[in-house]
């Protein structure tokens, strides 16, 4: 992977701040994106501090021509993107009966929308180098219905399944598109759906009213554990793997 170019949604924290060290560690240089120009900043000084490359592009992948305009200019200034990471994404939870339109819209202009941007903007460029390969951040919640995340999940199961009919239309040229479905990860958006000290061991446990079992393995997935997942995929290590959902969720969905 060494001396290649990837572009990471979502860059500024959480699963996309672990993706870009996890790939720079590996001699990949990182087109950072995400549209906090500011933590984004602080990410790419940070790592580039460790030796890693790691350029900030602040961009927004709600917005189609920011999107395209950004993927023209990371192209233009590193080089043909390799790889490409579709982390970004947004929570908002509620019950489907109170649930503001807003908050669907947004849902769905970030998980899903965005993912579609991103990967049309950077595929129409991979098609005629005939090579690269996309991995989806998606949720182990698009394959099981989650109480108060009815959006989240239908978001994700959205992404999912434009990645894989996206990897159908690419195979040709030798694109490989596949899919990391976390768990409960140990990031900002997990911690902002506690309400006390006592989320974590919820999280753990399980929640019986909520039809959620627990985690098997007992433990929550650092975000170090899903970059090392895309890492994987990206990489020819999975040369002969396209079209597949990696779960990585401690065993919480039970294998769905």
């Amino acid at each position: 992977m060494e001396n290649r170019l990837a572009l990471v949604t979502g860059a500024a924290g959480g699963i996309g701040a672990a993706v870009a060290r996890a790939l720079g560690e590996q001699g990949v240089a990182v087109a950072a994106v995400d549209r906090d120009a500011g933590r984004l900043g602080e990410v790419a000084e940070k790592l580039g501090a460790d030796g890693l490359a790691v350029a900030p592009f602040p961009a927004d992948v709600t917005d189609s021509s920011s999107v395209e305009a950004v993927v023209g200019e990371i192209e233009r200034r590193l080089g043909p993107i390799e790889y490409l990471v579709n982390a970004a994404g947004v929570l908002r939870l509620g019950e489907t009966t109170s649930f503001s339109d807003d908050d669907w819209n947004r849902t769905f202009a970030v998980n899903a929308t965005g993912v579609f941007h991103l990967s049309r903007a950077v595929a129409c460029r991979m098609v005629p180098r005939r090579r690269g390969a996309v991995v989806t951040v998606a949720s182990n919640a698009a394959a099981t219905p989650r109480t108060g995340m009815a959006a989240y999940a239908a978001s994700k199961a959205a992404a999912e399944m434009f990645t894989k009919s996206l990897g159908l239309e690419v195979a040709p040229y030798g694109i490989r598109c596949n899919i990391v479905a976390p768990g409960s990860t140990d990031t900002p958006m997990l911690s902002s759906m506690w309400r006390d000290e006592a989320g974590p061991r919820a999280t753990l446990a399980g929640c019986p009213e909520a039809f959620r079992v627990g985690i098997p393995l007992g433990k929550l997935a650092r975000p170090a554990d899903v970059a090392q997942a895309v890492a994987f995929l990206l990489s020819d290590r999975a040369s002969h793997v396209t079209l597949h959902t990696l779960t990585v969720d401690g065993g919480a969905a039970l294998g769905a």
